[in-house]
């Protein structure tokens, strides 16, 4: 028996052999290793018979047997039998390949005796799992971390892609077990690590796989590739056959969902993604692959109506996966930091605003991702956590996320969509896409079901819009939701479309999701479903609770703005000057000459000048007997009706007050008619000021108020600056305010700047200084 409070990797039993013999052996030794054979799981067929059920059946009670006698060995025959068997491993490793996942147990056929078969597996198997992860039973049985480490790593009881694997069977309902299990196998074995480095590339070559089967070229290490001679004739996601474009599908579906699945049970690998750039390189393939694949399954012509839903339910779901596997990168790697106080705090902003700008250019996953984790709450965070971040950068991100949003004609939906809740898209039928709860965590060790995953996993029933009536949709709208339909399903006539979104309040995936699921309303399922647009707008027997709709008067008839009736004015005028409109620089022009050309300014002096000349005689025409009447001269001709008393005496004109009556105010040209030169008239004015002032200087000062000069030199300097275009220092805030009544942002900044930089000249930095020079040998010691 083996001693107690020793770890099981130093115990020595005493066995008996064939012949009766006593002889001493290690607790972990092949030789104690039982004789039994497990035999390997196999899957249920996809289209299976009774026999192929029974068959199956007597299988897994097979299995299901020997795991429950694995389980019921005691500590040291559990590790002999797990160590040395090898048949155990391959049962073990055959149920993890093979096993069903959430979606294929939802569209496989339903036995009931099969399907408590496969749950009873489930549970045996994830126990299993569970207990080799664990190093320590009891006080009594245990093994050294060390050993228990080397042990998992050299008999390849863990890999990382098992580790994954297992994420993506057992992670719905027992995600808290799982994290400790991995947890602890990298903790006791950090070869893992260096083994989880080296699987990113693999990943990374399984996109550039489904991208080159797609026929695309995506960024990353396939796009810097040349293309080969054949690539022309490489056949594309629509022209492929219907098996290769089912593989595909599938293919991308589970890689998505294995590489979530293990993200979300263990966070503490998303550093190592992170650092291979896998985001980026996953953006890129979404906005690649996702729409040629969506396309692909509108255009394509499936003889089986279920397999075509099957496809996009699982597209839909490996979207899903993929736009939560990059929140998974950004939170854990960017966004964490930052709310944890990290040191360089700034320096995992300016990444994540990186990644957000780099989003900018990739619209479709943009749209997506926003959708369904809005960026502007994320920047609200980091706005909070880092106060002092670049508002004219986050102000920037967010008007381009909107812009993109406008660019792609979505429109965003008010709400903002939870991770918790299945997001609506923009694609006809993509409501029809399973999109899964969050994962619930396990409670009390409590093992879910292979199949408990299905039922998260299919959508709510569809309910019936309710803004039909109260935001209609505009004319060009309306057509593209009709259009948006018929791509999925051409065989609608165009009034019925209409009749169901007026019914459904205009909304497109609900439509289509009732359609396919035969869940119409009694009003429309009555209706000819080829009936054309002018019956379905005469017919009075589509909504007859409903009253008709009156025209919405013509937006360019009602608008009014100051363009109105000018020469560009399109809306108004059928001929336009085009030899006036260009886009850009016109040709033969350059930025230097546009700029240059003064033409302008001369033609406005040449009109002000006209004002500086003064004509006190004005000469008339020879006919013009109403400038006869009233011309005057001022010559020495003589009229004998004419009163000249006041012609030599100038009344009131040599008054004191009065000189203005005898001179003219000189003309004066307009600033910036004149070229003379600023910096000169600057210059002139602040001497005539300082001029003025010595003037007026009260003669029994000796020396004027110190204050008043500096006063007066500040305006001068600040007027100076303002004409040169200097922006004014921002003025300190390092007193704040008193103490008690706390200080704000501002004051805490400054200060914080003054006490970094108060070392910099002075006499702040002679211990500094003296410092070097004693090392470098120059002051004795």
């Amino acid at each position: 028996m083996a001693c107690a409070r020793v770890p099981l990797d130093e115990q020595q039993v005493i066995e008996r052999d064939a012949l009766g013999k006593e002889r001493s052996l290690a607790a972990l030794h092949p030789d104690r290793k039982e004789e039994r054979l497990f035999v390997p799981y196999v899957p249920l067929p996809a289209d299976p018979c009774p026999a192929d059920a029974e068959e199956f059946l007597e299988r897994g009670r097979f299995i299901l047997e020997d795991l429950e006698w694995l389980l019921a060995l005691p500590h040291d025959k559990f590790w002999c039998q797990v160590v040395f068997d090898r048949s155990l491993q391959n049962c073990l490793d055959s149920y993890v390949q093979h096993a069903p996942r959430g979606l294929d147990l939802a569209s496989a056929p339903t036995f009931p005796a099969v399907a408590q078969t496969q749950h009873s597996l489930h549970h045996a198997v994830f126990l299993t799992f569970l207990r080799m992860s664990t190093h320590k039973e009891s006080k009594e049985n245990f093994i050294t971390p060390a050993a228990f480490g080397e042990i998992l790593y050299e008999n390849f009881l863990f890999d990382v892609p098992k580790m994954m694997d297992l994420c993506v069977l057992f992670g719905k309902g027992n995600a808290r077990l799982l994290h400790k299990m991995i947890e602890n196998i990298f903790i006791q074995q950090p070869s893992y690590y260096r083994d989880l480095d080296d699987t990113v590339p693999t990943i990374l070559e399984v996109l550039d796989t489904i991208v080159e089967k797609c026929g695309l070229r995506c960024d990353g290490a396939t796009a810097a590739q040349p293309m080969k001679l054949n690539g022309h004739k490489q056949l594309t996601a629509v022209s492929m056959t219907q098996r290769d474009f089912v593989d595909i599908v599938l293919y991308l579906c589970d890689a998505s969902s294995t590489l979530h699945a293990f993200l979300s049970v263990f966070p503490a690998a998303c550093a190592t993604f992170h650092s291979h750039g896998f985001l980026c390189r996953l953006t890129s393939f979404y906005e690649s692959v996702v729409p040629d694949l969506e396309d692909a399954l509108t255009k394509r012509n499936f003889e089986d109506t279920s397999l075509q839903e099957d496809m996009w339910q699982r597209l839909s779901h490996s979207r899903r996966r993929m736009l939560e596997t990059a929140h998974l990168l950004l939170h854990h790697a960017c966004l964490q930091p930052i709310l944890e106080g990290a040191e360089n705090k700034q320096a995992f902003a300016e990444e994540l605003l990186q990644h957000f700008t780099s989003f900018l250019s990739e619209k479709r996953f943009l749209c997506d991702y926003d959708e369904l984790f809005p960026i502007a709450d994320d920047v609200s965070l980091l706005q909070q956590a880092l106060p002092a971040i670049d508002e004219t950068r986050t102000s920037y991100l967010l008007h381009g996320v909107h812009s993109v949003w406008d660019s792609v004609g979505r429109r965003k939906p008010p709400c903002t969509v939870s991770s918790s809740q299945p997001a609506n898209r923009g694609a006809p039928g993509e409501t029809l896409l399973a999109i899964d709860r969050d994962v619930r965590e396990s409670d009390g060790g409590r093992v879910c079901p292979a199949g408990a995953e299905a039922s998260n996993w299919m959508p709510d029933a569809p309910r019936k819009g309710t803004n039909g009536d109260i935001c209609p949709v505009s004319e060009a709208e309306l057509e593209s939701l009709v259009s948006c339909i018929r791509d999925l399903l051409p065989d609608l006539g165009e009034g019925f479309l209409l009749a169901c979104l007026r019914e459904y309040g205009y909304n497109s995936e609900v439509v289509i999701n009732n359609i396919l699921e035969g869940r119409l309303a009694p009003e429309l399922d009555v209706l000819d479903r080829a009936m054309p647009r002018s019956s379905h707008v005469n017919s009075s027997t589509v909504e007859p609770h409903k009253p008709v709709k009156e025209a919405l008067p013509g937006v360019l008839n009602s608008r009014s703005n100051v363009y109105d009736d000018d020469e560009f004015d399109v809306f108004r005028r059928d001929r336009v000057d085009m030899t006036r409109v260009s886009k850009g620089r016109r040709k033969g022009e350059s930025m230097m000459e546009l700029l240059n050309d003064k033409q302008h300014i001369s033609e406005q002096r040449v009109r002000y000048q006209a004002y500086q000349t003064v004509v006190d005689e004005v000469q008339l025409q020879a006919g013009d007997a109403a400038g006869a009447a009233a011309s005057y001269s001022t010559g020495d001709d003589y009229d004998d009706e004419y009163d000249d008393t006041y012609d030599v005496n100038q009344v009131g004109a040599n008054d004191l007050d009065g000189d203005s009556l005898l001179t003219r105010r000189p003309f004066t040209v307009p600033r910036v008619l004149q070229r003379a030169n600023n910096a000169e008239e600057a210059e002139n004015d602040e001497e005539q000021e300082d001029l003025a002032l010595q003037s007026n200087m009260n003669k029994d000062q000796f020396i004027q108020d110190p204050a008043l000069l500096r006063a007066r030199a500040g305006a001068r300097r600040a007027a100076m600056q303002q004409r040169k275009g200097i922006q004014p220092e921002r003025p300190s805030h390092v007193v704040g305010r008193s103490k008690g009544q706390g200080q704000t942002l501002d004051t805490f900044l400054d200060r914080r700047k003054k006490e970094a930089n108060k070392g910099r000249g002075a006499n702040h930095n002679r211990r500094n200084m003296a410092d070097r020079k004693r090392s470098k040998g120059m002051i004795p010691s």
